[in-house]
């Protein structure tokens, strides 16, 4: 198998910071911006910038959600075992908010779309953006471009992005990895 980092812990911190930063610069007030994050995986990304704009702006109360998608997914009939959804946490309203959607890797769409389906259930935002950390930026099956890009990158579908949070926020870093033998 043969891995390749595309972040490392410096460097993904330094990308979460400016990936706040272009947030900021963006809405400068945070009374009807919400950011909400996509479950699993967009769930500590999320976190992390929440917690680099509440800093950088100054601002405590800056809303931060968690959404489930689980049965929002087109393909969730066709798995094989239970599915079990994570926990939906929206503890304030999103109509008329701008709602930065925020998930760690785009490539294909669906997931995105997925969340978008989720989120008009509750209600009907001012504006949706959307944030991830990697874009594939070739592998599209819907029509969906990120307004915030952590890093971009080009790869072939045999090819896999992982992003690897740790507990202690000591090591953290994304990698590309094949399993394909040569």
């Amino acid at each position: 198998m043969d891995i390749r980092t595309l972040l490392d812990h410096t460097a993904l911190s330094q990308t979460l910071d400016r990936l706040a930063y272009q947030i900021y610069e963006r809405h400068l007030d945070f009374e009807d911006v919400a950011l909400v994050s996509l479950q699993p995986r967009g769930v500590e990304l999320g976190r992390r910038v929440h917690e680099r704009l509440k800093k950088l702006s100054g601002e405590e109360m800056i809303h931060h959600g968690e959404l489930d998608i689980t049965f929002y997914r087109d393909d969730f009939r066709r798995r094989d075992g239970v599915l079990v959804p994570a926990k939906t946490n929206l503890d304030f309203s999103i109509e008329g908010k701008e709602i930065v959607l925020i998930d760690d890797v785009l490539f294909t769409g669906r997931t995105v779309r997925s969340g978008l389906d989720a989120l008009l259930d509750f209600g009907r935002p001012a504006n949706v953006e959307l944030l991830v950390l990697i874009d594939r930026r070739y592998s599209r099956e819907l029509p969906v471009q990120p307004d915030y890009t952590g890093r971009t990158v080009d790869v072939v579908k045999d090819e896999r992005v992982q992003v690897e949070w740790s507990e202690n926020d000591k090591n953290n870093r994304v990698t590309l990895f094949s399993e394909q033998n040569d």
